[in-house]
């Protein structure tokens, strides 16, 4: 096209900067053309498209001037790679017959180009190119070229449009974070309020079925209960509950014991206090407990749970009849079948989180029944055969 030219990418005294992005292509019309994977820097009087490097270099590049151009459109493509990404359509003036040719061929009549760019357009760059090409800050330097007095004033106003433009960019910016994160958080507010509701909705229900105990099945007592509990909110105890901090962790002790007694048993008998801690709040809705309380409501515990510290600090809730021994036996038969293991292969061979393997294995190790090799490899556990030997 011959509204194209070529030349040096150096800004003029009355040009600035605007906007830049890489990885674009041009289409002459409909039609693909050899300028692909370049560099666009939008001014404000021109267009310039480089190879990578090119207009860093200033060096002579591909230049269109905004003044030819009419209108902007986009539309949206669909590619088998990238999905469905974003084009320009730029709008230009009718052909100048008195212009020579151009970088691009007009054999084809074509007075629109595209940009593409390789995963699409930025919102951002689209934007700044709406922006640019509607102030028409071109206009004001070719009138301040025919009175040279007016450079000055031109250079305020070429700076103020600018500053307006970014600030109006950054305004926009703002306001679509903030729509976005109304949107986020719409349903989560609509949660909480019926979550609210269903707390005193169950807590009605929970009280009416103690008062009328003798009018509901055994059955069906049960089968409610278990509702309220998938669904994370049984009755929790709360602070109001109780008339003192000693009887609210009490009451709460009470309620870890009856929560997490059958599933600490299915854990083999142990069960960190940190997945205490997210199998209590899960289900306990929205009356989270904090890791001091339930901390001072675990120390409250007085069987058939309690709470055991191990001297590498980690704190565990185990049953009361858990022992040591058999403890230790069971990792000694894991050990001596798998002839060597490792933290994470005992955590993944018994289904168990990493804290209470490495728990198992040292407890194992105290015990002499197995005994650690600690090298560049990591560390691996095997069966102490010198007590093995010593025993036989």
């Amino acid at each position: 096209m011959n509204r194209f030219e070529y030349a040096q990418a150096i800004l003029k005294d009355d040009e600035s900067f605007v906007a830049k992005h890489k990885s674009m292509k041009l289409y002459h019309g409909h039609q693909k053309t050899n300028f692909e994977d370049g560099e666009v820097v939008l001014t404000t009087h021109r267009l310039l498209w480089g190879r990578v490097g090119e207009i860093a270099r200033g060096m002579v590049v591909l230049s269109l001037n905004l003044k030819y151009v009419i209108s902007l459109d986009e539309e949206v493509a669909s590619s088998f790679v990238f999905g469905r990404k974003k084009r320009i359509i730029i709008m230009l003036s009718e052909l100048q017959s008195d212009k020579a040719p151009g970088p691009m061929d007009d054999s084809t009549g074509e007075t629109f180009i595209k940009l593409s760019g390789r995963n699409g357009i930025e919102e951002s760059f689209v934007q700044s190119l709406n922006e640019t090409v509607s102030a028409r800050i071109w206009e004001t330097s070719e009138k301040s070229s025919n009175n040279e007095t007016e450079n000055t004033p031109v250079r305020r106003i070429k700076l103020r449009t600018g500053i307006v433009g970014i600030e109006r960019n950054l305004q926009e910016r703002q306001k679509q974070t903030d729509e976005n994160i109304t949107l986020a958080f719409k349903d989560l507010n609509k949660l909480m309020t019926m979550a609210k509701d269903m707390v005193a909705i169950s807590k009605v229900i929970s009280s009416k079925i103690r008062e009328r105990h003798g009018d509901i099945s055994e059955d069906e007592t049960v089968r409610f209960k278990s509702y309220l509990m998938s669904l994370g909110i049984d009755d929790p105890v709360t602070r109001d509950s109780a008339a003192s901090n000693s009887e609210y962790f009490q009451l709460l002790a009470n309620q870890i014991c009856a929560m997490l007694l059958d599933p600490i048993i299915e854990a083999g008998g142990m069960m960190s206090l940190a997945d205490v801690y997210c199998r209590v709040n899960r289900a306990r809705g929205l009356e989270l407990l904090s890791p001091e309380d339930l901390l001072n409501a675990c120390q409250m515990l007085d069987g058939p749970i309690k709470l055991r510290k191990f001297p590498s600090g980690a704190m565990v809730l185990q049953i009361e009849t858990h022992s040591d021994e058999i403890v230790s036996q069971e990792t000694f038969e894991a050990v001596e079948k798998a002839k060597s293991i490792t933290v994470e292969e005992l955590a993944q061979l018994l289904s168990i989180s990493l804290l209470l393997a490495q728990e198992r294995l040292l407890t194992a190790e105290r015990a002499g029944k197995i005994c650690r090799d600690d090298s560049i490899e990591g560390l691996r556990f095997y069966p102490n055969l010198f007590l093995t030997n010593a025993i036989e």
